[in-house]
């Protein structure tokens, strides 16, 4: 994942609105502080990190940016301390502002992000701060109007795939059609997962097939998830659980995990909207009661049976 982490904005993938922006602020030397937000591996820090090289010569990174991560403590102190301090001395010899990046800053505290909303109003003028984080929500309303947003969504397939191929052509990796597809689907717009993913599935088999993802990362395959929709509508309640329980125990599958994987294929299958919505509400009710913490027995035991409801209504209003 380091290795091939975007070293300059034009490496980076995705976004291309919310870099040209900051290319444009930057050519105009006019950058704002910047709040990034977004899910994990959609390119926040490799953005804001392209851009401070972009800005700043390799030798004067040291003391115009400092960057403070989640591991970092970032608490009241090390806003009055530290962050205060570097912000408020001048460069001397260069003009131009200092950056100040704070990472996961949504792990910071109310009072840290008190702190902090005076601070970087004070030394706007030799100083730009780069806030990162997953979760607008848990920043105070004080930071994010003296920010400009930018949020970064989930990579698309047609955006990640080129960029693992260049991977896995540099790694002279063996990746079949459908393992890619697999990596895809699995990583859910998260490229620094798809990497690990490919990474992982490459030292343990190594060729990787749509297979050997999914048995990588413990996910169902799609052929146990069909046989178990198909034995759950066609068959009588005890062979199906029977033959269920036996699947979960070889393949070492969490009930959880089932759930989700099978509420994408009730959607592919016809069912009346009726009947759909029943089934629906009865998986629902299923899946909060497993995150209550229950016995997964008895709640595969009512998945079956809100299965074979379904196909006695089917039968019924046919």
């Amino acid at each position: 994942v380091e290795k091939y982490r975007p070293q300059t904005l034009s490496e980076l993938v995705s976004h291309r609105d919310i870099l040209s922006t900051v290319q444009r602020f930057i050519s105009e030397d006019r950058l704002p502080h910047l709040l990034l937000y977004g899910p994990p591996g959609t390119g926040k820090t490799s953005t804001i990190l392209a851009c401070a090289r972009q800005l700043y010569r390799e030798r004067e990174f040291g003391s115009m940016v400092l960057e403070l991560n989640a591991s970092d403590d970032r608490g009241i102190d090390i806003v009055r301390g530290p962050i205060l301090s570097f912000a408020s001395t001048r460069t001397i010899f260069k003009k131009g502002f200092k950056l100040v990046i704070l990472d996961e800053a949504d792990a910071m505290t109310q009072d840290a992000q008190n702190a902090l909303r005076r601070v970087i109003e004070k030394f706007t003028e030799n100083t730009r701060f780069c806030l990162i984080c997953n979760y607008l929500s848990k920043i105070i309303p004080a930071l994010q109007s003296r920010c400009t947003r930018f949020r970064f969504g989930p990579l698309t397939p047609e955006l990640m795939v080129p960029r693992l191929q260049h991977v896995i052509q540099e790694e002279g990796v063996d990746v079949t059609e459908d393992g890619m597809k697999a990596l895809v689907t699995l990583s859910s717009g998260d490229m620094r997962r798809a990497l690990n993913i490919l990474q992982s599935t490459t030292m343990a088999f190594g060729k990787v097939t749509g297979e050997n993802v999914y048995t990588c990362t413990g996910h169902p395959l799609e052929s146990d998830i069909a046989n178990i929709l198909d034995w759950m509508l066609n068959q009588d309640f005890s062979t199906a659980y029977r033959r269920i329980m036996e699947l979960k125990t070889l393949k070492g599958l969490a009930l959880q995990d089932i759930l989700t994987e099978i509420h994408l294929f009730v959607h592919r299958v016809d069912f009346p909207p009726s009947v759909r919505i029943q089934l629906l509400i009865k998986m629902a009710d299923t899946e909060y009661r497993l995150a209550a913490g229950t016995s997964e027995k008895i709640q595969l035991s009512s998945l079956i049976a809100a299965f074979q409801c379904t196909r006695d209504l089917i039968v019924a209003e046919a």
